[in-house]
């Protein structure tokens, strides 16, 4: 079952896997609260069709999802990467990883300009990520600073501000 990542097949969330992705986030999390945000990101202007991808088996099921919706750091808009997720049976197969590979290119294939996350410091560099405190920008919670990152996906300079989520995330 552990296949490359670069073997493995991605694409944009159609309307046919939401309750595949639904699935996906239920089985990956303690509880439904990824699954439940996800839902309600997709009713959002924060949604930005092409920016949910899942990863696929060869016969074509959805196993892993990465989804990038719209946040501002600061007044600038930017993109909030969350959540990631993998079916416990396909963790550490390359899934996620190309999962994030894909939607992050169809971000800077848009033409975005940054994307936060807050996540594992020791997973989420080999994408590029950095501190977010670095540049500047900060989450609007208390969080430890090694958690909270920032790519940006342009030469320009990332802007400073603090991170503002779309409202499903409560924040």
């Amino acid at each position: 079952m552990n296949r490359p990542e670069g073997l493995w097949t991605t694409r944009p969330e159609t309307d046919a896997d939401v309750a595949a992705v639904r699935a996906i986030e239920l089985a990956a999390f303690e509880t439904p609260l990824e699954a439940d945000l996800v839902d309600a990101l997709r009713a959002d202007p924060a949604w930005i069709p092409g920016l949910s991808v899942v990863a696929l088996t060869p016969d074509g099921t959805p196993v892993g999802h990465a989804l990038l919706t719209r946040c501002h750091i600061g007044e600038e808009p930017a993109l909030c990467l969350a959540p990631v997720a993998v079916l416990p049976a396909y963790q550490r197969t390359g899934a996620g990883t190309a999962a994030v590979r894909a939607v992050l290119e169809a971000a800077r294939a848009r033409g975005e300009h940054a994307v936060t996350v807050l996540g594992h410091p020791e997973y989420y560099p080999k994408f590029g990520f950095g501190r977010a405190s670095a540049h500047g920008i900060r989450a609007p919670f208390e969080v430890p600073d090694e958690a909270m990152m920032v790519l940006g996906l342009t030469d320009r300079p990332l802007p400073a501000g603090t991170i503002r989520y779309a409202a499903p995330f409560g924040l």
